[in-house]
């Protein structure tokens, strides 16, 4: 016994020290190295400036969790979908031992100590939707002092420590300011309905930047007017027919989410038909064309929260990928062609554009239909 125990005790506590190596290796963060990354038309660096980051390799299959902010829309709901579907595929599901899956509201404090939890709880990554843009740098340091990759999206963090993936929001709104511009009256003063996000949201602040960078130069004279519709079709309907009703006449609208809201609130007020810059929604893209509306549709798909996901096992196996990674636009104009760019037959909450094919990402509606939203 005393011979076996002399043989196993080298063993045992060289295993442990490569493990303690190992542990301290990743911990340390990541390294800033030179381009190009792994898989660049997926992981398309958002500039030339984009630095690229590289962890340790670790060995997988990983502990993953999404956290998630704000959930009362329905962007929010099939991105949340599209997640679990992700990680659910065969070909992913090999590098997933558990994903979890929170939403906290818009309490900044909330989602910071459910990200604070995952770290403490030992996962290998976690990626947010943040409420709060500047409010997670903490998170971000405490996370590579642990050794934990870190990727928001949407809503991305601001810091330089982590990895975001995010269209171009500030892009979004000069792409509504700019269609509403051309299709509005060419001559006169301009009144423009801009139906918003939920207050202080980084998605809604960018947007709203854009918007009014490309109107304040465009030699126009246009006033805005802002309201709340929260991304929601209730809210941003309810929204849009109190501004109608308020006296609101307007050359052009700009709704963030919950475009068929604001459609249907003006249809319903049949005062005027202006034409609108909305999401990627099913039903919004309906109405338009049965109501034959000037529209445009473009946004943000929902299965960012998959590519989110792709980046972090890629950090995770050791290979090399842009610190912010750049996401191509989705945008259609009505007329909509039916199984083309609109879909009679699926609910009309459902998102077009859940197919990114630079990275090899795409679900059908029963795959993301079949998933729940909730957290787990």
């Amino acid at each position: 016994m005393k011979s076996l125990q002399k043989v196993l005790r080298p063993t045992v506590v060289g295993t442990l020290l490569a493990a303690a190596l190992l542990t301290q290796a990743f911990a340390a963060g990541p390294q800033v190295v030179s381009g190009p990354g792994v898989d660049p038309g997926c992981f398309k660096p958002q500039s030339a400036d984009t630095k690229f980051f590289q962890w340790p390799a670790k060995p997988g299959p990983y502990r993953i969790a999404l956290v998630n902010g704000f959930i009362a829309n329905d962007w929010r709901v099939q991105m949340i979908r599209v997640a679990k579907a992700y990680v659910a595929q065969p070909t992913v599901q090999k590098d997933i031992k558990e994903f979890k899956v929170v939403s906290v509201g818009q309490d900044i404090s909330a989602q910071i100590a459910a990200a604070n939890n995952f770290i403490d709880q030992g996962f290998d990554a976690i990626i947010v939707n943040a409420n709060s843009a500047a409010a997670f740098k903490g998170v971000v340091r405490k996370a590579n002092e642990k050794g934990v990759v870190v990727v928001s999206f949407d809503n991305v963090i601001d810091s330089p420590d982590q990895i975001s993936v995010n269209v171009n929001q500030l892009g979004l709104g000069e792409m509504a300011a700019t269609f509403l511009l051309k299709e509005a009256k060419k001559t006169g003063d301009l009144t423009f309905l801009h139906v918003r996000g939920p207050s202080g949201q980084p998605v809604d602040l960018a947007r709203d930047k854009g918007f009014h960078e490309v109107l304040d130069k465009s030699g126009r004279k246009v006033k805005v007017v802002d309201v709340i519709g929260n991304w929601a079709p209730g809210d941003a309907q309810k929204a849009t027919a109190d501004a109608i009703a308020a006296g609101g006449v307007f050359d052009g609208i700009f709704v963030q989410g919950g475009s068929q809201g604001t459609v249907q609130a003006m249809l319903d007020a049949n005062k005027f038909k202006a034409p609108i810059s909305g999401e990627t929604e099913n039903a919004y893209r309906m109405l338009c064309d049965k109501a034959g509306l000037t529209c445009q549709s473009g946004g943000t798909g929902p299965a960012q929260s998959a590519v989110a996901i792709k980046t972090a096992i890629a950090a995770l196996q050791g290979k090399m990928v842009p610190q912010s990674i750049a996401l191509p636009t989705s945008v259609d104009y009505s007329p909509f062609t039916p199984g083309k760019n609109v879909f009679p037959k699926l609910p009309g909450s459902f998102f077009t554009g859940n197919d990114f094919p630079s990275c090899n990402i795409g679900f059908s509606a029963e795959e993301i239909a079949t998933q729940s939203s909730q957290n787990n």
